[in-house]
């Protein structure tokens, strides 16, 4: 499903080029769960970024399928990134005056996708929420706000979820709650699931590991059940 070669990614500073990956090469297959280790700084954030249409790589070639995604306008880009992908984050990224079922509505009215109230109660319930639909962020503990994120990430139906440190802001029977609901997501779905964690308890959820340093994935390996 998606195919990175040679994919380099450089910042300017006024010191100079900052490296933030050095030709990168990845293969992930549809229905995979793929999680991404390395400490801060080891470029895994950014290759997540990348993946999901965010940013721009500086070299290198992106296949998303057969579709050269390096080569698209940023409007093309765009709508690629709204049908394709979902993204959960550490910090949740929910608007303070939106209640949980406003939040699941984004996606859809920004993709102009229809029955947006129904489909946004359903992906609610499924997530275990659908006494709390009507809850801002402040009335919902910190799982609650996450799965809100899951929820929101899932009701426009993505073939891949990008998750950014999806447990890094969670207690640590919450984050394996989180994971749990996200491993579960991905047999029932067959969705793509790419993790991106510092932590080798979250990344033991996933079937493949992967490890950055300075830019580079150093170790790929299958995870055993």
């Amino acid at each position: 499903m998606i195919e990175l070669r040679g994919i380099s990614k450089a910042y300017e500073t006024g010191a100079g080029p900052v490296h933030a990956l050095n030709s990168v090469g990845l293969k992930i297959e549809s229905g995979e769960f793929l999680s991404i280790m390395g400490q801060s700084g080891s470029g895994k954030s950014t290759l997540m970024n990348i993946m999901g249409c965010l940013d721009r790589s500086t070299e290198g070639q992106y296949l998303l399928e057969d579709l050269d995604v390096a080569n698209l306008s940023d409007k093309s880009r765009s709508a690629l990134r709204g049908r394709w992908f979902g993204f959960i984050f550490q910090n949740y990224n929910l608007l303070p005056r939106l209640s949980a079922l406003e939040q699941v509505e984004l996606p859809l009215l920004y993709n102009r996708i229809p029955d947006r109230r129904r489909r946004a109660a359903e992906a609610l319930e499924q997530l275990g929420l659908s006494d709390r639909i009507y809850h801002r962020p402040s009335q919902l503990s910190g799982g609650q706000q996450q799965r809100v994120a899951i929820a929101r990430s899932l009701v426009a139906n993505p073939q891949v979820v990008l998750a950014d440190e999806p447990t890094g802001a969670l207690d640590t029977d919450t984050g394996n709650e989180i994971m749990g609901i996200l491993s579960d997501l991905v047999k029932e779905r067959q969705i793509t699931l790419v993790v991106v964690t510092h932590e080798l308890h979250i990344a033991n959820w996933s079937n493949r590991s992967i490890l950055m340093r300075d830019g580079l994935i150093i170790e790929d390996s299958i995870i055993a059940r």
